[in-house]
């Protein structure tokens, strides 16, 4: 190469160095992508970034790309908090979307409300939006809400005797307080409450205690991971033939492949994602509802979760908000987010107000039974 030539090469290299980089939205993450919750985590991930894909070959947002900066905290709540001090730092995000556990939400929260950074979190318990942080969101029904839709199932039954058995992660503890409150409202009495650690390997003998409780006539199972699974083929493995309850936490189908032929009759409060074919055509939630399996399946080549319909829903509420506020400002957004009203997803139709950040009502929530291996609304 002539030193004429060299010179040109170099000084159009330090042009295109000083060329500003090409303007682009950030939207941050950090989920549970593996470890025990990747079963969470993962369709999580895969529809954020599905839905970044689309997004961009439709020209973006507003005209600029957008950009998905993620994390795979792996449910620890010590990593959630380190990649979301990165995502506001370093990353210099707009939004955040995740949280798949409720340690990991909890752990986060607190920096972006500092940071004033819109967040939606993707996990369950009502500590989450309960009292409402300014900048902090949530997709997913709440553990409370969840309890209510059990107790009012319980009492139709003309059942009032229950025993509990909880998880102790974040959200089994959550919800069992959400659900002790409730049965006390409910009228219905805890004559047992049992608790598991997130790695036990066998429940029996809390079901044990359980069964041998005088009047039991139910049993709730508050938790999420692999620990309502191993309850569940402990619960058939017992011979155990009451009414059996488990939350929302573990409302897809590989629950169903874990728990094996035990979970059938299992009843538990789910959305309308799990029943698609079963909808009626005027439902609000159909159309998302298949629009988004539909593109997760020609993605995927199978069949997305519950989950990762909380991060479909808080994509577009986050997408709507930045198009709306006509700015990748985050206070902008943050007050765009506050102000959806009526949005149809997949978990529910979504109305926020600045006293209610999750906007979801009970009639978003559907009572399933697992029945001859799949799910079944409850008449």
């Amino acid at each position: 190469m002539t030193t004429r030539k060299l010179g040109a090469g170099l000084s159009a290299l330090a042009l295109l160095a000083a060329m500003p980089a090409a303007a682009e939205i950030r939207i941050g993450a950090s989920l549970a992508v593996t470890g025990p919750a990747a079963f969470l985590g993962d369709p999580e991930a895969k529809t954020l970034e599905m839905l970044v894909e689309a997004v961009n070959a439709e020209g973006g947002v507003n005209g600029e790309p957008l950009k998905l900066v993620l994390y795979d905290d792996g449910g620890d709540p010590n990593k959630a908090r380190t990649f979301a001090t990165r995502l506001i730092e370093e990353d210099e995000v707009v939004a955040v979307i995740g949280g798949t556990s409720t340690g990991a939400t909890m752990a986060m929260a607190p920096l972006f409300g500092e940071y004033e950074i819109p967040f939606i979190s993707l996990a369950g318990a009502v500590v989450i939006i309960d009292p409402v942080q300014p900048y902090v969101f949530k997709t997913p029904h709440t553990d409370r809400m969840a309890c209510e839709k059990i107790f009012a199932d319980i009492t139709g039954r003309g059942l009032s005797k229950v025993g509990m058995i909880s998880g102790t992660g974040g959200f089994g503890k959550s919800m069992r307080e959400q659900c002790l409150d409730v049965a006390e409202a409910s009228g219905v009495e805890i004559v047992a409450d049992e608790t598991y650690g997130p790695n036990d390997a066998d429940m029996t003998p809390q079901l044990t205690n359980i069964a041998n409780t005088a009047g039991v006539e139910a049993v709730v199972n508050p938790g999420f991971g692999q620990g309502p699974a191993v309850v569940t083929r402990n619960f058939a493995q017992l011979g155990l033939k009451l009414p059996f309850y488990q939350s929302h936490g573990v409302a897809s189908d590989s629950f169903i492949e874990l728990a094996g032929p035990a979970a059938e009759g299992v009843r538990l409060p789910a959305t309308p994602l799990l029943i698609p074919g079963q909808l009626a055509e005027d439902d609000p939630q159909k159309q998302p509802v298949t629009d988004y399996i539909a593109a997760y399946e020609a993605k995927y080549g199978h069949t997305p979760s519950t989950f990762g319909g909380y991060a479909y829903d808080a994509f577009n509420i986050v997408i709507a908000a930045i198009e709306a506020a006509g700015a990748d400002d985050p206070a902008a957004i943050r007050d765009a987010i506050e102000a959806t009203s009526g949005y149809a997803g997949v978990t529910g139709v979504y109305s926020f107000t600045p006293e209610d950040h999750l906007g979801l009502d009970l009639s978003a929530f559907r009572m399933l039974e697992i029945r001859d291996g799949g799910w079944a609304p409850v008449e």
